[in-house]
């Protein structure tokens, strides 16, 4: 009865020492924790050396703790076993060499010598090798040892494992490992997922599903929000409430990351790092602690995924930036709850074992603080209210705390477990994603270089940004790094036009005059010929239409030329030739969104556009030649006449986009979707070219 109480208590030492405490170090794996890297193979020599680890040898001295020794107490005194000793006790090689021989009968013999050599002085990279090989080891064990090794008792002569302590480590081992392949696999599916199901489901856009079943269909579960009438409007000032197709993929994120908390456990007993006197829980609580921290990891790789505005999913799915963006935020709100947990649970689980104290200097420990702080920081520094009223205080806090949690998990791991079982990999990953759009947006300046930006006061709302020399279509994104010390701040605006006339004089005529895409006036061959007459020359370049608030916009009104930076180009414009009709509604500056869709399809055309002044008007009428437009000047546009107008009688397909302030794009969308819903035979597809940040 003695000797089980010993081992037991041996064994909640082992427990502690190995599974929840201090740092470990070894040899650099490659992959993941069963994708590449095996923890104990083979199970039965792991086995044996964590029994055999715990006893002291003739050659083990008393000493101070000293991180990467196997230590042990009696009576206060500590005593540690170094490589060197590991590698030449001969007790402990013909122990080893005779427990692997009886556990191990169904293990090649070359995988025995591999762990033998490997393994046997311990798990660093540089270490003595054993003076002798498994194979001589165990042919110079003459007689069958006769006496049992009691767990954590000295071991002095070569003697035999009892079966009671070797399945009770080798049912730790086991299970652990076993545990370590689920979180990996299960971060894996959460990854993969999350960038395979959007593509997937883009997919769908080349079946060719009847165009009134379609637009039924996106009437109730698609576009309209998920609640209320709010969609780009924040609700109540706080935050925008996602489509009802973006709540059904929100809804898929949020309940695979509780499957995949909750799923996939199971214990072993007896368990020589969860013994039964602590409690079967303890086992299971262990685990899932591990889970949460390998999700949030996997969920982090995900969210710096979804953020970029180079995003390769941007490219291979029709799902706009805004989308990405608030799956960006939903899903940070996810990796930052498992986080917590995660730390909540070890914090409790240290505090219950009484080496908290201890425990919280270590370094990795504190690069754990500092990450699961930081993720906690920036979930309510991010809210719509604070990105509105201080958008590049928000950035740039955004980015700097961004650094300091990918730096605290990376460290928190290499200071815990160095590079044994790949957990950094998942940092590395969101590393590199994030590297690969900053290195994309460099790439997109460095083709454009330093330009020169030519500025027109059209109104005191408006100005004009032309930019000779750069091409591109979509939006970009404009540096005005003489206007602010800040120089890396810029913003976006949509392409009004990708040619440009030759002097100002024409330009103030025929601005934004696409010669490739211009329609034909309503006038017919008369306007024409006259469009030849007064058309001159033109030359590449952007045009942008910009509305002066505060900050970097409103100092426009100073310049005439400036430096310029431009980042371009992104979005490029979706075909909409399928569609019989095109009707699009603009608002203020939102009609350079329109432009290029209006001059490029080849159907019926119609615009509705409100402005606050006649001179944006005027200023783009040129844009506008054989456009047939209605507009809307110092008063509101009574969107749903002007829809119920255009699609109630339309015969066939529609295609609506709406770019504007976010009430008129959230009307839009809402008397659309109800049109979709009440309306048979309708056919008509919703478009919202908006930027979201």
């Amino acid at each position: 009865m003695a000797s089980f109480n010993l081992s037991a208590l041996v064994s909640i030492f082992l427990h502690f020492l190995v599974v929840s405490s201090h740092v470990s170090t070894g040899r650099a794996g490659h992959g993941l924790i069963g994708y590449g890297i095996s923890m104990y193979y083979p199970l039965c020599a792991y086995t044996c050396r964590a029994v055999l680890s715990a006893s002291q040898l003739n050659c083990s001295e008393l000493t101070h703790t000293h991180e990467g020794m196997v230590m042990k107490r009696e009576m206060g005194m500590s005593i540690e076993t170094s490589p060197e000793c590991y590698a030449s006790d001969p007790n402990f090689l013909q122990t080893l060499a005779y427990c692997m021989s009886s556990h191990c009968q169904g293990v090649a013999v070359w995988d025995l010598e591999k762990y033998w050599y490997l393994n046997v002085a311990g798990r660093q990279p540089n270490q003595p090798v054993p003076k002798a090989t498994y194979q001589q080891t165990a042919a110079d064990i003459l007689t069958q040892p006769k006496v049992t090794l009691v767990a954590g008792e000295a071991l002095n002569q070569t003697m035999v494992i009892s079966d009671e302590d070797y399945q009770a480590s080798y049912n730790a081992q086991r299970m652990f490992e076993k545990m370590e392949n689920n979180h990996e696999r299960h971060g894996i599916v959460l990854l993969v997922s999350g960038a395979l199901i959007p593509i997937a489901f883009s997919l769908l856009r080349f079946i060719p599903f009847p165009s009134a079943l379609v637009t039924k269909f996106s009437a109730w579960f698609i576009d309209p929000p998920l609640f209320g009438s709010r969609h780009k409007t924040p609700v109540a000032g706080l935050f925008h409430m996602p489509t009802r197709g973006q709540a059904f993929f929100i809804f898929y994120l949020i309940s695979i990351n509780v499957i995949l908390s909750a799923a996939g456990y199971s214990g072993s007993q007896p368990n020589s790092w969860f013994p039964s006197v602590m409690g079967s829980d303890g086992e299971i609580v262990a685990y899932v602690t591990n889970r949460l921290g390998v999700l949030s990891f996997a969920n982090i790789a995900l969210l710096f995924l979804y953020a970029g505005r180079n995003n390769v999913l941007l490219w291979l799915t029709n799902w706009s930036h805004g989308t990405f963006l608030l799956l960006h935020r939903w899903v940070a709100w996810i990796a930052t709850l498992q986080a917590v947990l995660h730390s909540v649970i070890y914090l409790h689980i240290y505090l219950s074992k009484g080496t908290h104290s201890s425990e919280a200097k270590l370094s990795y420990w504190v690069w754990g603080i500092v990450a699961t702080l930081c993720m906690s920081i920036l979930l309510p520094s991010s809210t719509w209210p604070i990105r509105k009223k201080l958008y590049e205080f928000f950035l740039a806090w955004h980015i700097l705390l961004s650094v300091f949690v990918l730096a605290g998990c990376l460290w928190h791991i290499l200071k815990r477990f160095d590079r044994q079982w790949g957990y950094e990999n998942w940092i590395y990953t969101a590393i590199a994603i994030w590297g690969f759009e900053r290195a994309m947006r460099l790439a997109r300046l460095a083709r454009n270089g330093i330009r020169t930006a030519r500025v027109t006061v059209i109104d005191e709302d408006y100005v004009r940004v032309n930019i000779e020399d750069v091409s591109g279509s979509g939006h970009a994104y404009l540096y005005f790094p003489t206007l602010t010390w800040r120089v890396w701040e810029n913003h976006p605006f949509s392409v009004a036009s990708t040619v440009l006339p030759v002097s100002d004089q024409i330009s103030t005529l025929h601005y934004n005059a696409d010669v490739e895409k211009l329609g034909t006036s309503s006038d017919g061959s008369d306007s024409d010929s006259h469009d030849r007459r007064y058309r001159s020359p033109t030359k590449v370049g952007l045009s942008f239409l910009v509305r002066t608030k505060a900050g970097v916009t409103a100092q426009l009104r100073n310049h005439t030329r400036l430096p310029v930076l431009v980042e371009s180009a992104y979005g490029p414009h979706e075909d909409l030739s399928n569609y019989s009709t095109l009707i699009c509604i603009a608002g203020g500056v939102g009609i350079t969104a329109c432009i290029p869709f209006l001059h490029a399809h080849p159907g019926m055309t119609k615009l509705f556009w409100g402005a606050r002044s006649q001179k944006i008007i005027d200023a783009m009428a040129p844009s506008l030649r054989g456009v047939d437009m209605e507009s809307f000047v110092g008063h509101r546009m009574n969107i749903t006449d002007v829809l119920h107008g255009e699609l109630v009688e339309s015969a066939g397909t529609t295609v609506v986009l709406v770019s504007g302030p976010s009430e008129m794009a959230d009307e839009v969308r809402c008397v659309i979707s109800k049109l979709g819903r009440q309306r048979k035979g309708i056919k008509v597809k919703l478009i919202e070219e908006a930027f979201s940040w």
